[in-house]
């Protein structure tokens, strides 16, 4: 006798054996899509840094990667300039790496302390379910709005002077920290969530207090976690350019900025400028800060997968 669920069942078994591998083809495409993607867009700005002269093709490996290394030399340690013989990214280079010094001062010991206190202190109830749904909606607001908002709260200190800050690197940095604020808030408590709860349970038992279990259990646990989701939020801080046009990060600037209070320029900035030229002199001058760019984010994600990867060694 024939099973009822058997029969029901079997005329869709063929179904269900193409849907798997169709299911993984899509996958596997649309991965091979992306990386396409990003392959033809880098090869694109290497050859517009590049622009291969009549004695130098395209597919000259070795001197092109010479005549790159040369330009990218150049553009470190030169001013913005008019002329593009002379052009750099020396001022947006310094004033990027002063924005992410201050950019982790400020949002890396706020979102954490945020993260850990939402996760672990806050009790549950609808109070807590609305700060998540209004974090979670924050991390997906266009960088634009945070501009906005910080040129309203920082540099105009809303309407009372002694407040404002004016068009400084404070102000930069501060919207800034607003603007990965939620996703070092989010990573911070998805990391936290992977920590088992016998680990806290046992913590508990042994007589610790909270925070010597959240301190000494939990926090470690977690960090690997951590430190790649703010690592992964300060490189998009240093690519923004829309937030430090509205706070008015300065498009030319001929003194490197000394301190939080000074003026200053940003390398996604100086690149914008370069970019908006006519001539194809600039357009090469912007796709070498570009590559300078896409090095300092690139590294900064190796060292995210770098660190996790240590942490998770050790524990």
């Amino acid at each position: 006798m024939s099973n009822p669920a058997e029969s029901r069942f079997r005329p869709h078994r063929w179904m269900r054996s193409l849907a798997g591998p169709l299911f993984g083809a899509a996958c596997l495409l649309a991965t091979f899509s992306g990386v396409v993607v990003l392959v033809v867009l880098l090869a694109s700005i290497l050859l517009a840094a590049i622009q291969g002269k009549p004695d130098n093709p395209w597919y000259a490996i070795g001197p092109n990667l010479r005549e790159l290394w040369g330009l990218l030399s150049a553009l470190i340690v030169n001013r913005q300039s008019s002329n593009p013989a002379l052009a750099g990214f020396r001022i947006g280079i310094v004033g990027s790496l002063w924005l992410l010094g201050l950019v982790a001062l400020i949002g890396i010991p706020v979102g954490i302390a945020a993260g850990v206190y939402l996760e672990e202190y806050a009790p549950p109830g609808r109070l807590r379910r609305v700060v998540q749904t209004n974090i979670a909606n924050l991390a997906g607001v266009p960088s634009i709005v945070y501009g906005i908002l910080g040129l309203a709260l920082f540099v105009r200190g809303m309407g009372f002077r002694p407040l404002a800050l004016g068009s400084c690197l404070l102000a930069g940095a501060l919207t800034l920290g607003l603007l990965i604020l939620p996703i070092i808030v989010i990573t911070t408590q998805e990391a936290i969530r992977t920590v088992p709860v016998s680990l806290r349970q046992a913590a508990l038992a042994l007589g610790a207090t909270r925070w010597q279990m959240v301190s000494g259990h939990v926090l470690p646990a977690a960090l690997p976690g951590i430190l790649t989701g703010t690592i992964l939020g300060l490189s998009r801080a240093i690519g923004e350019t829309a937030p430090l046009l509205m706070v008015g990060a300065a498009g030319a600037l001929r003194r490197l900025p000394t301190g939080p209070l000074d003026r200053y320029s940003a390398l996604p900035v100086e690149i914008y400028n370069y970019a908006k030229e006519p001539g194809r002199e600039f357009q090469t001058v912007a796709a070498g800060g570009i590559v300078i760019l896409v090095v300092l984010l690139l590294s900064m994600n190796g060292i995210a997968i770098l660190i996790r990867d240590r942490f998770r060694r050790y524990q």
